[in-house]
């Protein structure tokens, strides 16, 4: 595991006020659930998001915006397992599975961007073996903006940078996994 926390250096940046966001199915800094891993790894994940709540948000909240992010994978520039956008800014929580890529899953008009896979939906854990223990970022944020105009083709990267332009608040939860 690396000892960077891009979160933690975004922070510095500007000031936000902080969301509780919590999970049913693992707590802060704790392995992830099999289930959160990735299908044919060693844990025999299923790919199935957690589930995840979150604190009140901040008045003048028009959106919110999820993410999870792995700073460890070893490619320079980590690995993005799921990107949403434009999630309702009275919505307090998702349940387990709701990152299956199913557009029922996810309240109406959200949108789900490409992961590192290309695909529109959570994937799982899957440190490779021999990287060390791996952190996961899930981070929700809550904007000032009913609507991002972001290409529904576009990088998580890409939320990134204009989530962070008009974040109120934010709250991070981070899993771990661990090759064998």
């Amino acid at each position: 595991m690396f000892d960077f926390d891009p979160y933690q250096q975004l922070a510095t940046l500007r000031s936000f006020d902080r969301l509780e966001l919590t999970s049913a199915d693992f707590e802060h800094g704790s392995p992830l659930p099999p289930s959160a891993w990735g299908a044919g790894t060693i844990a025999e994940g299923a790919d199935v998001s957690p589930q995840l709540s979150w604190s009140e948000v901040p008045e003048g909240t028009r959106s919110l915006a999820l993410s999870v992010f792995d700073p460890d994978a070893p490619t320079g520039s980590g690995f993005w397992h799921w990107a949403v956008f434009d999630l309702p800014a009275d919505l307090r929580s998702l349940p387990a599975g709701a990152g299956s890529g199913d557009p029922t899953a996810l309240p109406g008009g959200s949108v789900t961007l490409p992961n590192e896979m290309r695909l529109s939906r959570f994937i799982g854990a899957a440190p490779p073996a021999g990287t060390g223990t791996h952190r996961y970022f899930f981070v929700i944020d809550a904007l000032d903006v009913t609507h991002l105009d972001i290409a529904e083709s576009a990088t998580p990267a890409i939320l990134g940078f204009n989530r962070h332009f008009h974040s109120l608040a934010r709250g991070v939860l981070m899993g771990t996994a661990t090759p064998e």
